[in-house]
């Protein structure tokens, strides 16, 4: 007897390009179930700034993976491709198609092409090299994984504290440098029929979405959703807090600059991130590409590839 197919459809992008959009529409034609791979809306309470899926569009079309996690807890991408995997044999049971939805590159990955099996956080660990980089600067943890790691610091900015973090906390759990595991990285999805669906549109246009989602986000009250975090007690240093907007919105309330300056920068930042989004989904292997406005091509495509 022959294995059964197990089909999992990945749709990436830059943000504000309608991906979300464009599963709800797609999902129903295939009895798609929508997992979402936006590092960002899994956590409760961050609803305007990440731009969740409508409450409307979950009733039409299940969602999994958002409103999940605490906003005060850390959520991997190792976290991420487990309860992705988990979300997605639940779907594939239940007769329907996963198709994953988001533009977090890291989480992708993760799920295409694996994490190195290295070891689990070091909670003391982790809190001490923190410490370190509060006290001496970011940049002297920076230079040490320059020292241990070249070949890894040259693919992270000076200024990632995560993964800076993480790499030095690999290195001295296991003596080996964090560029050294990758080799024994293996695919979770090396069962599945993944099919790579990737949405694109002129910069101009791309653009120009950007602005107005930008618009519409603080217009719908993004800073009064900041402000009820910060009065119910999550600190600021919650890692949702680090995402584009919500970190401007802080610092517009701490008096740090105006309201047109935080939507200002929130713009910029979003089209820095769309750009370096696009970058890193070039570098992605087996990807076809299409407008979001392409509908009928899209169908056309997933009733090829789906097995």
């Amino acid at each position: 007897m022959e294995p059964e197919t197990r089909n999992l459809v990945i749709i990436l992008g830059p943000t504000g390009v309608g991906k979300s959009r464009t599963a709800v529409g797609l999902a129903p034609t295939f009895g798609g179930e929508i997992i979402n791979g936006d590092s960002i809306q899994v956590y409760r309470g961050f609803d305007i700034g990440t731009d969740k899926p409508s409450a409307e569009d979950r009733r039409g079309v299940p969602h999994h993976l958002i409103d999940t996690v605490e906003p005060d807890v850390q959520f991997t991408a190792a976290d991420f491709v487990r309860e992705a995997l988990r979300a997605a044999a639940e779907i594939i049971g239940r007769g329907g198609v996963p198709l994953v939805v988001g533009g977090t590159g890291l989480y992708l990955k993760a799920l295409v092409d694996g994490l190195f099996p290295g070891p689990a956080r070091d909670p003391a660990l982790r809190a001490g090299l923190e410490a370190e980089a509060r006290e001496k600067g970011l940049d002297v943890l920076f230079r040490k994984l320059e020292e241990i790691d070249p070949a890894y610091a040259r693919k992270v900015r000076s200024r990632d504290r995560i993964r800076i973090i993480r790499a030095l906390e690999v290195y001295r759990l296991t003596g080996r440098p964090l560029s050294g595991h990758f080799p024994e990285t293996r695919s979770p999805t090396g069962g599945f029929n993944v099919i790579k669906i990737g949405l694109r549109l002129e910069r101009d246009s791309l653009y120009r979405r950007i602005e107005e989602r930008v618009e519409r986000m603080f217009a719908r009250g993004l800073v009064d959703e900041v402000r009820g975090l910060l009065r119910d007690g999550l600190s600021r240093d919650a890692p949702p807090f680090r995402a584009l907007g919500y970190r401007h919105v802080l610092k517009y309330l701490d008096g740090g600059f105006s309201l047109e300056e935080a939507k200002a920068l929130t713009k910029l930042d979003t089209r820095h991130y769309a750009k370096r989004q696009e970058t890193w989904f070039k570098k992605m292997s087996g990807v076809v590409w299409f407008s979001p406005d392409d509908g009928r091509g899209l169908e056309q495509h997933l009733q090829k590839q789906l097995k």
